[in-house]
């Protein structure tokens, strides 16, 4: 079963994660997600547990469980979606912090124009 882990502490590896989710089974994976420009916990993961007995055990000991002042949420994860495109906006409304293509765009990114005062 695979869980997904939100509202972690920013400081929780992937050995605690591992050791929180073992007290209710076999973890076979735990991963806290990191961003990649700042090396930064993103503050949520996933676990993998052998069984789905085991999982929701762990969902149910663990959902709302205070660790390091902020409680847990924890449950099924969902299947990844496929990602269309790429880079940038074509149009419409983007609120990416890249480049855009046009259309409304809400990005950070320098661009021409604006108020020059």
């Amino acid at each position: 079963m695979n869980i997904y882990v939100s509202n972690l502490s920013f400081n929780t590896t992937d050995v605690e994660l591992n050791e929180l989710f073992a007290q209710f089974g076999t973890v076979t994976s735990a991963k806290v997600i990191m961003d990649r420009e700042s090396g930064r916990s993103r503050g949520f993961g996933f676990v993998e547990m052998s069984s789905d007995d085991e999982g929701k055990d762990a969902m149910l000991g663990l959902n709302n469980k205070e660790v390091e002042g902020r409680a847990m949420s924890v449950s099924v994860a969902k299947e990844r979606e496929e990602r269309t495109g790429g880079g940038g906006s074509r149009g419409g409304y983007s609120n990416n912090r890249g480049g855009g293509g046009g259309g409304y765009s809400n990005n950070r990114s320098s661009g021409g124009g604006g108020n020059r005062w």
